[in-house]
C-alpha cells in the first residue's frame, strides 16, 4: 500500500505517526501545516487525511477530533515509512556491562536484561525462555523447624536455587543429611531428569539402605525440583506498572489487568519464542497481530537469543502501548538479545 501514496501523502502520514507516538495524542491539520517544510493549508491537508482515513491507515477518535493511525497505518509505518534509530556506544557498553556485572547464572543474565530493557524504554521488558535441565554438584537439607526443610540445590555452574518442603514430625535429626548424602552421590554431574530416573528405579528395587523417612525426604527433594508445578518455562517481566502510566479509560484498565493475568499464569509463553522462530532478528507485533496481548491493545518488540551452538533457546523484548518508539526501541532489543546469547552460552 505504501507504494500507491503519493509523497506529500507519505509526508503528512510519517508526520501523523510520528506525533503519535510523541504525544499520544490526535494530531490535527492546523498542527501539521506548522510543522511541514512545505506549508500546505490546513484544508489541503484535512483532505490527504480524508484519503488516508478513507484507506485504512487514519481514524478519528471523535467527532472534529485530529486523527491517529490504524493497526494497519502503524504496521505501514514500522515496514516502509520508518527510520531506526541507532545505539549509541555509551548505551552498547552500559548494556554489556550491567549483564555481565550481574551474571553469575543464567538467571541473573535474564534478570538484568530484562530490568535493562524495561529502564531505557520505559515499558515492561519481558524474557521468556525454557526451563534448563543443567547437570547437578550437590544438594543440602537445612532444618528450619516445625516440619519444614530448606533444600539447596548446586549446579555444576554454580547457580544456587532453593526450595521449601515439608519433613514427616518424627524425621530424626541424622535423617536429613543422610538424604542430603545419599541425593548428592547420585546426582553429581546427572541433570534432574537423568537423576530422578536412576534414584527413582533405585527406590522401588529397594537398593537404597534408607530407612522409610530418610527415603520420604528424598522423595519429597526430588519432587519440589522436577514437579516445579507444571512449568515448561522461565517468564521474567519487570517494569509492569510502566503500562499503566498513560492508561486513563475504565476499558484500559482492564484490558491491561487481563494482561497481567496471562502473563502471570503463563499461558501460551512458549508461543512467544516460537513466533521468533521464523525469521532472524527483531520481530514486531502490533496489537491484535499477537493473540498473547491482543486483548490489551499492546505492541510487542521481541528477539530470539541463541546459545553457543546457535540455537534459538529464549526470546526477549518489551511490551508497551501501540504507540512505542519503535525506531529507539528495536536496536535496543536486538544488541541487549545478542549480549544475552554471549553471556548464556
Amino acid at each position: 500500500m505504501i507504494q500507491e501514496l503519493n509523497e506529500r501523502s507519505r509526508e503528512i502520514f510519517r508526520h501523523i505517526v510520528e506525533t503519535y507516538v510523541a504525544t499520544g495524542v490526535p494530531v490535527g491539520s492546523r498542527m501539521l501545516s506548522k510543522r511541514l517544510d512545505h506549508r500546505l493549508s490546513p484544508a489541503s491537508i484535512r483532505n490527504v487525511m480524508a484519503d488516508l482515513e478513507e484507506s485504512g491507515l487514519l481514524y478519528a477518535p471523535h467527532t472534529s477530533a485530529g486523527r491517529l493511525p490504524t493497526q494497519a497505518g502503524l504496521r505501514m509505518f514500522v515496514d516502509g515509512l520508518m527510520e531506526f534509530g541507532a545505539l549509541s556506544q555509551d548505551e552498547r557498553e552500559n548494556i554489556e556491562g550491567r549483564c555481565a556485572a550481574n551474571g553469575r547464572g543464567v538467571q541473573d543474565v535474564l534478570q538484568e536484561a530484562t530490568g535493562i530493557l524495561s529502564g531505557l524504554s520505559q515499558c515492561a521488558g519481558l524474557v521468556v525462555a525454557p526451563k534448563q535441565d543443567v547437570a547437578l554438584r550437590q544438594v543440602e537439607f537445612v532444618n528450619l523447624g516445625g516440619g519444614r526443610a530448606l533444600v539447596v540445590l548446586v549446579t555444576e555452574g554454580g547457580a544456587v536455587e532453593n526450595r521449601v518442603i515439608d519433613l514427616p514430625l518424627d524425621l530424626p535429626p541424622q535423617a536429613l543429611q543422610q538424604a542430603a548424602n545419599y541425593l548428592s552421590a547420585r546426582l553429581r554431574g546427572r541433570t534432574m531428569v537423568e537423576a530422578k530416573a536412576a534414584i527413582g528405579l533405585e527406590l522401588a528395587d529397594r537398593k537404597a539402605e534408607l530407612d522409610e523417612l530418610t527415603t520420604r525426604v528424598v522423595e519429597a527433594g526430588l519432587a519440589i525440583w522436577s514437579g516445579d508445578n507444571g512449568a515448561k518455562s522461565t517468564l521474567i517481566v519487570r517494569g509492569q506498572a510502566r503500562l499503566l502510566q498513560d492508561v486513563s479509560a475504565a476499558g484500559d484498565l482492564e484490558r491491561i489487568r487481563q494482561l497481567f493475568e496471562e502473563l502471570e499464569q503463563q499461558q501460551e509463553l512458549l508461543d512467544i519464542i516460537d513466533l521468533t522462530q521464523g525469521g532472524e532478528g527483531v520481530r514486531i507485533f502490533i496489537g491484535s497481530e499477537n493473540k498473547l496481548f491482543s486483548l490489551a491493545g499492546c505492541s510487542m518488540i521481541v528477539a530470539p537469543f541463541q546459545n553457543s551452538r546457535q540455537q534459538v533457546v529464549g526470546a526477549i523484548g518489551v511490551i508497551g502501548p501501540t504507540r512505542l518508539n519503535y525506531a529507539r526501541i528495536v536496536p535496543m532489543v536486538d544488541f541487549t538479545a545478542q549480549v544475552v546469547g554471549k553471556l548464556i552460552g
